[in-house]
């Protein structure tokens, strides 16, 4: 079994790394664009970075589980439009915040009946569920989009609570209610014991399907809370919504330190993940690249980062193989 290791929120050689990398390409990105260092763009860029934060999140746990789930895009798109409906039908915002999450674990629980029930590889039954999702978001929006939504939910989310806004402070208290179930509950080790080998896992009396349909459910609920937070940020819903999140998601995780064969996670990581990856995006839009070029980027750097973790991933194995003889 690899070492797992449950690096969570402790600033180890990666975190220092991707700090290091989020200050230079800002001070990159300053000199190339007069409009990068500015207020407005700085809100840009962390509004922008709310949804990819929680979907992330979830994500991380699924790498970290040894799954995967590509449909989360679209499963956002179809909570997107649930929360939309639910603020046309005069709902109130705080109930409407929640009607995201609810949703997302409906839908999260949908994926974990098919990828784990029923035994479908996860990148299978996702790339499945993308398309029978897609199908969806297209006939509940009819081909139009959903556009000038009540202010209800973007006011509750503009709001602060004890002096942080109330947008950090919910994204604050996921990270902070993840960290706690990983460290302070046996879902963590268990879902790392899963990740480095999951049938050892299994004879070593670890409950995997439950943890496995836990961490579907958790991964929708909080791709749900992203899509609260995209009806509040842009109050509208298009067809295209979440086309490039799984992407993100991916990336960003990635790139935070989580690996992607299992066993290993960084939730600090994942963090320091997105927001270099939405300040690359920002700065290379001001540069004048056009945005169709952003999920190049980001496939580049995620095949990047992959192409130096597997081989150094392999050598430890070797190594501790090795070792044991």
């Amino acid at each position: 079994m690899r070492q797992s290791s449950p690096r969570l929120l402790a600033i180890g050689g990666r975190e220092w790394a991707l700090l290091g990398a989020v200050i230079l390409a800002s001070i990159v990105f300053s000199v190339a664009s007069p409009f990068f260092a500015t207020a407005g763009n700085a809100g840009t860029i962390v509004r922008n970075s709310t949804e990819l934060m929680l979907a992330g999140l979830g994500m991380t746990l699924l790498l970290a589980m040894g799954s995967i789930d590509v449909s989360i895009g679209i499963l956002m798109g179809l909570t997107a439009i649930a929360v939309a409906h639910a603020l046309l039908a005069s709902v109130a915002p705080a109930l409407a915040l929640l009607v995201g999450p609810a949703t997302g674990a409906a839908l999260g629980l949908v994926t974990a009946l098919v990828v784990v029930l029923g035994r479908v590889p996860a990148i299978v039954g996702t790339l499945g569920l993308l398309g029978v999702y897609r199908m969806g978001v297209f006939t509940l929006l009819g081909g139009q989009w959903l556009s000038g939504l009540p202010v209800g939910l973007t006011q509750l989310l503009s709001s602060t609570f004890l002096g942080i806004p109330l947008s950090v402070f919910v994204i604050g208290v996921a990270y902070l209610l993840v960290w706690l179930a990983l460290r302070r509950t046996p879902y963590g080790p268990h879902l790392l014991s899963i990740g480095n080998a999951e049938e050892k896992a299994r004879l070593s009396g670890v409950p995997v399907i439950k943890v496995r349909l836990a961490t579907f459910v958790i991964s929708g609920a909080l791709t749900g809370l992203a899509a609260s937070f995209y009806v509040a940020n842009y109050r509208n819903v298009e067809m295209a919504i979440g086309s490039t999140l799984a992407l993100d998601a991916i990336a960003a995780v990635v790139l935070g330190g989580t690996s992607i064969m299992g066993g290993r996670c960084s939730l600090l990581g994942t963090a320091l993940g997105v927001i270099l990856l939405r300040i690359l995006q920002n700065g290379l839009l001001l540069m004048g690249v056009p945005s169709l070029w952003q999920p190049v980027v980001t496939g580049a750097l995620l095949i990047s980062v992959l192409a130096l973790e597997l081989p150094a991933s392999r050598m430890g194995e070797f190594k501790a193989r090795w070792m044991q003889r």
